[in-house]
């Protein structure tokens, strides 16, 4: 067995460097998230049904969801910063991709190729950590993570600007050339941090396996809800397909040296738990940050608000203050008040706003307090389970821990977008291709139905997650 190589001092680095890793990650966040406002309108430009479109904000989330557990022993292993460079230039690849791409595959390969910028921040903390002394690297960390908060912001209100002023594509050019800038001034300006000699090796099976799961996944779901639907044999070759790729990722991480998952973490009471509930938590939210965006921008008879892309970025800012808000804040309430209280607290919050939605949705200050609510709920109550669990592991498998709840927590997104993306298919309107005013009231009913399934996820669990939690 190896011996760890012990680290040369950190080698201090200027304001510059850190001030380039934090407009990098202004820009990352940026074009993070400059599609969700413009969902509505990418669909008309590139006429595409709902479904297909919700394919455009998951394809991101389906490579983060592989690149999250490894990108950090990328970088212990073969430096930070050389990682991180390397990184962006696929991100900047993908970018440029999406803001030349003429239909909806162009634009969904370059979306996965911006999906590895979910590695950015684990990386930026690892170059932070290497070259600044305890104190300052807690500031450091603390300003990348504001400034990639802060560019999801940005991103949501200067999407529609962009789009009226330069067309959609517009949207994806001037974030990517923000991060070739920044990528170009951090290589310059960081100084190169040396490689930990490690056990482990990356598990890059098991990451092509669970991007084929949930890539296989997604697109069975867009095809089965479809206008044209899926006849029973494709669909069930596609369920084979899935569960095929989904056994060979288990059978893989149980058998590899360093796995992406460690999949024994599962075996604890507390960490099964905790993804159970943030399943539960996420797809509820997933549902409801799709069906907001399509709901403001589609002008049926009677319903909705034909918001262009501006608009409905106004509209979902003060959802994505609130998110942000209760990510920073979600551990501290779990401490003040017991982590079932908070559980309980924020189902019955998205439940009871959901099921409101149901027949209080003809004004837009009711959607914008439903997503201002379920974003509060959801990203308290996520937070919360992440801190949680990292409290009832021994300290050494508190990355294994918190790994797998990044990744339930992205899984749970993506599919409950996917979820009411297909319900808006399945109720389109036959004439106009529209979804009608009732799928859009199925829609939050089926959302609010998944967040009442937390208090009861919760009563079963109440031994591990919620007791062990109370200790954070």
């Amino acid at each position: 067995m190896s011996q760890a190589v012990v680290p040369p001092p950190p080698v201090r680095i200027e304001r510059l460097s850190i001030g380039a890793l934090g407009i990098l990650a202004l820009a990352l966040g940026t074009l993070q998230t400059v599609v969700d406002p413009a969902l509505p309108l990418l669909q008309r430009e590139l006429g595409v049904s709902p479904g297909e479109g919700a394919l455009v904000s998951n394809a991101v989330l389906i490579t983060g969801a592989a690149v999250a557990p490894v990108a950090g022993k990328l970088g212990d292993r073969y430096g930070g910063k050389q990682v991180l460079v390397r990184l962006m230039a696929v991100v900047s690849a993908g970018g440029l991709l999406a803001a030349l791409a003429p239909n909806l595959p162009v634009l969904l390969l370059g979306q996965i190729l911006q999906g590895a910028m979910v590695g950015a921040l684990p990386l930026s903390f690892i170059l932070v950590r290497k070259h600044l002394p305890a104190g300052e690297s807690q500031l450091g960390i603390g300003l990348v993570m504001a400034l990639f908060t802060g560019g999801g912001m940005v991103g949501t209100l200067t999407a529609g600007p962009i789009a009226e002023a330069l067309s959609w594509h517009g949207m994806f050019a001037l974030p990517t050339i923000a991060i070739i800038a920044m990528t170009l001034a951090v290589a310059r300006l960081m100084p190169h941090d040396p490689p930990i000699e490690a056990e482990y090796r990356i598990d890059w099976p098991g990451v092509v396996l669970l991007s084929g799961a949930l890539l296989a996944f997604m697109l069975g779901l867009v095809r089965a809800t479809g206008d044209d639907g899926l006849p029973p044999l494709a669909v069930g070759a596609l369920a084979v397909v899935v569960a095929a790729l989904a056994t060979g990722w288990v059978a893989v991480e149980r058998r590899a040296a360093s796995p992406m998952v460690d999949l024994r973490m599962l075996a604890k009471p507390a960490i099964w738990h905790a993804c159970m509930l943030t399943i539960v938590i996420t797809t509820s939210f997933g549902m409801v940050s799709f069906l907001l965006p399509q709901l403001f921008g589609v002008e049926g008879d009677g319903y909705g608000f034909g918001a262009d892309t501006t608009d409905i970025g106004l509209f979902l800012l003060p959802g994505a203050i609130a998110g942000a808000v209760s990510d920073s804040v979600g551990g501290i309430t779990a401490r003040r008040f017991g982590l079932r209280a908070v559980l309980l607290v924020g189902a019955v919050v998205t439940a009871a706003t959901m099921i409101a939605l149901v027949s209080l949705h003809a004004a837009e200050w009711q959607l914008v307090l439903a997503k201002a609510l379920a974003a509060m709920a959801a990203g308290v109550g996520t937070t919360a389970l992440l801190t949680g669990a990292a409290t009832a592991v021994e300290t050494k498998d508190t990355g294994i821990a918190t790994s797998l709840l990044v990744v339930t927590r992205v899984i749970g997104v993506a599919l409950g977008v996917q979820i009411a993306a297909g319900i808006l298919d399945a109720g389109a309107d036959p004439t106009t291709g529209l979804p009608s005013e009732s799928a859009f009231v199925t829609g939050f009913a089926v959302a609010g139905l998944v967040a009442a399934l937390s208090p009861l996820v919760v009563r079963v669990t109440k031994t591990s997650i919620t007791k062990k939690g109370a200790r954070a």
